[in-house]
């Protein structure tokens, strides 16, 4: 997420990081270019994703992220 992230602001896009606050406390992250939005809970990350986002873009990743693009596409 990071590399595209950062492709998106070299770019000139707006690239706004919504961040689970277990994530930051364990600094689980890397740096994030643009803004941070950090929100208490998974499932608060995804109602702010629909709120905020115009597209989204799923990388590989396991059944939890199947779940998330589930939820996001059913929300849509």
């Amino acid at each position: 997420m990071g590399c595209v992230s950062t492709a998106a602001a070299v770019q000139g896009r707006r690239v706004l990081g919504i961040v689970p606050s277990a994530f930051t406390e364990k600094n689980l992250i890397g740096k994030t270019c643009g803004k941070e939005l950090k929100v208490p809970t998974m499932h608060e990350q995804l109602l702010k994703m629909m709120e905020f986002g115009d597209a989204f873009n799923t990388l590989p990743g396991g059944f939890g992220t199947l779940k998330e693009l589930f939820q996001l596409v059913s929300w849509a």
